[in-house]
């Protein structure tokens, strides 16, 4: 993927040297306190790496949704304080981004020590890739490195606008990303399989058109499911459709024939009443043994047929990507099939790709993290880059020569 042959820290001096690093900090807290600190520690090996060759380290990051004005709820103070615990020594935070204190403290600076500067979104020229941020980020440092894949579709100042005034490189988590993604969607090891779900079909149409023209198999659950279902005559009930894309979904469906790609889509289903609300409520449900949906009821998740069809699938792989939930995953009696498709990947000899969200939570819940390939740190990003999209936040990066 030559969009992707990025330079990283490693293919630049950083000694001495003032460098700007974007990590995504933006975790989960409840009253002021973090909840999982998992973003910060898939940080630590580049700022690890840049303390130990001497740079003089500026972190930044999002949190949350501030819209341009400092709310003390979202402030980075809690993430310098986690820093400061995980690397054993003080980094300290700026109480602004880029005015009089980020300055000062950047310029106090010693080799191998980090600081924080506070939100970036505090500023409301952030997400307007406004230049004149972008400038005062870059007049902190000498040297821009993006590490945050989950914001790397994103086209801010922190992101890419800054990438304009600095050499620019990735970090280690992004390398990552873009190693084992982008070599996956260009080179896969075969036969290649993508299992897609999610609710809506419309979040993931040009996802399906662009894995059509890679995979050797297009696996398709969850609620997007329903509506290839309709567009094959097959009654779905009360279930999540969408008929304006009944259409689309039959030139899918014949342009996968027409390129040999194989489709596999559910056999039977878990069949409730209604959406069960509140979400975790333990409601009674059926399994139908068909593709067909009777009136009244509604499909919520892939039945056990489907997650061995799918699993049988998986195994048989040598490449599979995964991205989105087979039904309501937040709900236990609604789990199984995204469940089983996790449990696949984990026993699968393949190359396995999560793409975040419900898939990611499905294999930490089973404590398959270490059974797969790679877990995608950004949900949108590995979406878009499942598109094949350019990301903003990479393709503003210095290329390897």
């Amino acid at each position: 993927m030559a969009t992707y042959n990025k330079k990283s820290i490693e293919d630049i001096a950083v000694s001495g040297k003032r460098v700007l690093v974007r990590c995504d900090f933006n975790v989960p807290m409840k009253d002021g306190v973090i909840t999982s600190d998992k973003r910060i520690v898939e940080a630590l090996p580049t700022i690890k790496y840049l303390l130990s060759n001497g740079a003089r380290v500026i972190l930044c990051s999002h949190m949350g949704k501030p819209k341009g004005e400092v709310n003390p709820k979202y402030s980075l103070a809690p993430v310098a304080k986690r820093l400061t615990e995980l690397l054993g020594s003080t980094v300290a935070l700026a109480a602004d981004t880029t005015g009089a204190d980020a300055k000062a403290k950047a310029a106090a600076l010693t080799d191998g020590q980090a600081m924080l500067i506070e939100n970036t979104r505090f500023d409301a020229r952030e997400e307007k890739n406004d230049p004149t941020m972008s400038k005062e980020l870059a007049d902190l440092a000498e040297i821009f490195v993006n590490d945050a894949f989950g914001t790397a579709h994103r086209a801010h100042a922190s992101t890419a606008g800054v990438a304009d005034y600095l050499p620019a490189v990735c970090g280690y988590l992004i390398q990552k990303e873009i190693g084992i993604m982008g070599k996956a969607l260009e080179d896969p090891a075969r036969p290649f399989v993508a299992i897609l779900g999610g609710a809506k079909i419309s979040d993931k149409l040009n996802v399906v058109k662009n894995l059509l023209t890679k995979v050797d198999t297009l696996i398709i659950g969850g609620g997007m499911s329903y509506t290839f279902l309709y567009a094959m005559g097959h009654t779905v009930g009360d279930s999540l459709f969408d008929p304006s894309k009944v259409d689309y979904c039959k030139e899918v469906l014949a342009e996968a024939k027409a390129k040999g790609v194989e489709i596999l889509l559910p056999v039977d289903r878990v069949l409730a009443d209604a959406f069960p609300n509140p979400i975790d409520a333990d409601i009674p449900v059926t399994i139908a043994d068909s593709r067909d949906v009777p009136d009244g009821k509604e499909g919520l998740d892939i039945g056990p047929k489907s997650c061995e069809l799918f699993a049988a699938a998986a195994k048989a792989a040598k490449t599979v990507v995964w991205n989105g939930p087979m039904g309501v995953f937040e709900n236990p009696v609604l789990s199984k099939g995204t469940l089983a498709v996790a449990k696949a990947l984990a026993d699968s000899d393949a190359i396995t790709i999560v793409g975040g969200g419900d898939s990611a939570a499905a294999c930490e819940q089973l404590g398959y993290d270490d059974k797969i390939t790679h877990i995608s740190t950004g949900g949108g990003a590995s979406l878009e880059f499942l598109e094949g999209l350019v990301l903003p936040g990479i393709a503003c990066l210095n290329d390897k020569t």
